[in-house]
């Protein structure tokens, strides 16, 4: 199985051995194969997006009653969203910034 982590001081080996017994921790860092991102790479958040809309969009608040059926509506669900290719506007304006982080951007009297 391939573990796909970023870049925390917690995401390590060493980790498991903390909260499991050695034999556990042995067994189970056997079988993952640990993959890290970038430092500075982007395709992580674009991934943490596409699944954040999965979720709202496809899956948040139903049931499904078997593993093929989510199977079917989640693909249903990437077609759509793939056939449309939008993609990720990374630059914002300042006045956006100050609309959209009018908590981080202090008010200037004048």
């Amino acid at each position: 199985m391939v573990l796909v982590c970023d870049n925390l001081n917690t995401h390590t080996k060493g980790a498991f051995y903390e909260v499991f017994d050695p034999e556990r921790a042995r067994r189970l860092v056997s079988r993952l194969e640990f993959r890290h991102t970038p430092k500075h790479g982007s395709w992580l958040n674009i991934a943490e997006n596409g699944l954040s809309s999965l979720i709202r969009q496809c899956v948040a608040g139903r049931r499904f009653g078997d593993l093929e059926t989510l199977r079917h509506e989640t693909a249903a669900w990437s077609s759509e969203v793939n056939a449309q290719q939008k993609g990720v506007q990374w630059h914002m304006q300042i006045a956006d910034a100050r609309r959209k982080l009018v908590s981080v951007y202090p008010e200037i009297m004048t």
